[in-house]
């Protein structure tokens, strides 16, 4: 079978053939389909520090199904570590430029067939969508899995909890925290990292029950040497990414993310995905599909009893698919080769305590809500699978802050309490610039009854609690959160979708006269990821004039 590099001119592929038997590359395989192998190894995020021997194995199957693997590597940020403080502020733009850099590293050399990408975490498992939806390539995602939890979510947020509280020591959270985070691995709970293994299995282009096996276990390691073989068989077979990630597929993806409870920050990866690939997936989408799909999987923190490891014990994605499945397109076709349907028609659900059935669910909507109103006129988002019942129709007095820190610096003084509607603001796409989680302000905030926040940055999908981030428009583009004042009250309905601030229109405006926006200083990097920055409610992704 011919390959890319048999088009290039007689000089050039010989030239570019010597240039590769420079890297220890056999002569005589060149003309075998060659597949590119995307890693983001490294030796700092806990998701991918075990990525090559991964690789390795994904290696061996492209081999053996007779092809040549050639690897490369892309960058990955640890939200764990990146998390309250201003390294956070990369986190979100550095979805871009993974799919820059596999998009830089296929196209400057011109010589492959099909690509495999391998992840595990928060904006890296987006980025390689991304690219793959932009190359076009045939071949798929193998993910990082999971680590092991020795250890209940509970205990774990109780060890932070007497942290902050004075309680316990650096040393004894740590020790306590590494007992729920022990070693390789997506970390167990369903935040973004474990919600976009999920929705790439969803979105068809990953294979079968591969979202949260156990890292390095020799169901992994067999699977990602079978996902090798799989990549030479997709070239042979021409099945590409824009066949799979079709509308239906993103409409299946939607409605995973809701019956499991995931990321908000999904809300955020998928229209970006969606984008590469020409396909619109408007911010109240999420809402319309989140009023008739039922929230069916709880695990934390949806709860603080089950992990991802007990959602794959119960049977996994295609558990949960098999479930789920009077709400899917079971035609869409996934890098199997297979429909949907067929990959799921063997499925058992294993734990009902885990994945409940339609006509019982753990609550008859889905996971995640839009948010309307006077204070968020694009949407805001909350994960209401998460918000205690009693606590969905809120009403507080705002105490406004334009800075994560000036929060921070607020609470250790004192200056927060019950009943507060917290504002933080400028921490958007433009405003942060970056888009910042702030977690560690949720995790403040846990100690009161009664307390919401409201932000135009984002949250760790860890976060659990009266939480509404994502506010569109941002502060920065003028939008009715640069107004809000210390004392303003704030209205949260979450059953109804109404976030109102009870200021009149024409206080309002006489406040947009007088506002003086916060500029902040940036880095290049950032300066240019701002400057091309779309809303949250389009997925922070990158907009050039033309799309405007």
């Amino acid at each position: 079978m011919s390959n890319r590099i048999s088009t290039i001119s007689p000089f050039t592929r010989a030239i570019l053939k010597a240039h590769l038997c420079s890297c220890g590359v056999d002569y005589s395989k060149m003309d075998k389909p060659v597949i590119a192998v995307a890693n983001s190894w490294n030796e700092i995020v806990p998701g991918h520090v075990h990525l090559r021997q991964l690789a390795d194995r994904v290696k061996a199957g492209i081999e053996a199904a007779g092809g040549l693997a050639l690897e490369f590597n892309t960058i990955a940020v640890c939200d764990g570590i990146a998390q309250g403080h201003s390294g956070m502020k990369y986190s979100l733009p550095s979805r871009e430029t993974v799919a820059d850099s596999v998009e830089i590293m296929v196209e400057a050399h011109g010589i492959f067939d099909g690509m495999v990408v391998l992840s595990s975490c928060d904006k890296i498992v987006p980025g390689m969508l991304m690219a793959a939806a932009r190359l076009n390539l045939p071949g798929l995602v193998v993910l990082g899995g999971v680590m092991p939890n020795h250890i209940k979510p509970k205990e774990s947020k109780a060890a932070r909890r007497q942290f902050l509280d004075g309680e316990l020591d650096e040393k004894g959270l740590v020790e306590v925290t590494n007992q729920y985070y022990p070693g390789p691995g997506a970390c167990p709970f369903l935040g973004t990292a474990n919600t976009m293994q999920g929705l790439s299995e969803a979105l068809g282009m990953a294979m079968p029950s591969t979202s949260w096996m156990q890292a390095l276990s020799d169901e992994q390691l067999d699977a990602a040497e079978e996902a090798g073989r799989q990549a030479v068989a997709l070239v042979k077979q021409g099945l590409t990414p824009k066949q799979i990630m079709t509308p239906e597929a993103f409409e299946n993806a939607i409605s995973v993310l809701l019956a499991m409870g995931g990321s908000l920050n999904a809300c955020l990866h998928l229209p970006a995905i969606a984008h590469e690939l020409g396909i619109d997936l408007p911010m109240s989408m999420f809402d319309d599909i989140s009023c008739r799909v039922p929230f069916l999987a709880g695990v934390t923190p949806n709860n603080n009893e089950y992990t991802t490891n007990d959602l794959q014990r119960a049977g996994g994605m295609p558990a949960l698919m098999k479930e789920l499945g009077a709400h899917l397109h079971t035609e869409a076709m996934t890098v199997t080769g297979n429909s949907v349907g067929v990959n799921i028609a063997d499925a058992i659900v294993l734990d009902r305590e885990i994945i409940r059935t339609l006509d019982q669910p753990i609550d008859k909507e889905g996971g995640v809500a839009v948010l309307k109103g006077n204070l968020a006129e694009d949407g805001a988002l909350i994960k209401q699978s998460a918000v205690a019942p009693e606590l969905r129709s809120f009403a507080g007095t705002a105490k406004v802050f334009n800075s994560e820190e000036a929060f921070s610096d607020a609470y250790e003084a004192g200056l927060i309490e019950e009943g507060d509607a917290v504002v933080i603001r400028y921490e958007g796409p433009k405003g942060g610039p970056g888009m910042r989680e702030l977690h560690r302000c949720t995790e403040i905030l846990g100690k009161f009854k009664r307390a919401a926040l409201i932000t135009d940055g984002r949250f760790s999908g860890a976060t659990s609690g009266l939480s509404i981030g994502y506010a569109s428009p941002e502060a920065a583009e003028g939008g009715t959160i640069a107004l809000v004042m210390d004392g303003d009250r704030i209205e949260i309905d979450v059953p109804s979708r109404k976030l109102q601030l009870h200021v009149s229109e024409e206080e309002l405006a006489e406040r947009a006269k007088k506002l003086e926006q916060v500029k902040r200083e940036a880095s290049k990097f950032l300066r240019l990821y701002a400057e091309h920055a779309s809303s949250a409610a389009r997925g922070g992704v990158r907009i050039f004039k033309e799309e405007l």
